[in-house]
């Protein structure tokens, strides 16, 4: 992490994402279409390979829900839609738990 995040929050993180997104139209369009480079481009994180983020436009008459993973799974469920633990993906599945 850069000096950018280093004492920021997840929360703190997305409300200056979504600050820059709405002042800067050009950074809007590249949040929607390139996200990985957006938000290293904002915040200057490396993102590890196996994140995904996904960034979603809401309308006038949408709004989206994000639920976090369900507490029906079990732990080799959860490991299993995060890519697996010990499969090289140790860093993604902890990387910004809380974005």
């Amino acid at each position: 992490m850069d000096s950018k995040t280093e004492t920021s929050t997840p929360g703190e993180m997305r409300e200056r994402l979504i600050a820059k997104a709405d002042a800067d139209e050009a950074f809007r369009a590249r949040l929607l279409s390139d996200p990985r480079a957006a938000v290293n481009e904002e915040l200057g994180l490396a993102i590890p390979p196996g994140f995904t983020i996904k960034v979603h436009e809401e309308a006038a008459d949408t709004s989206h829900l994000v639920l976090p993973p369900s507490a029906a799974l079990g732990e080799a469920d959860l490991q299993q839609v995060a890519g697996g633990r010990g499969s090289g993906n140790d860093e993604a599945i902890t990387f910004w738990d809380d974005f």
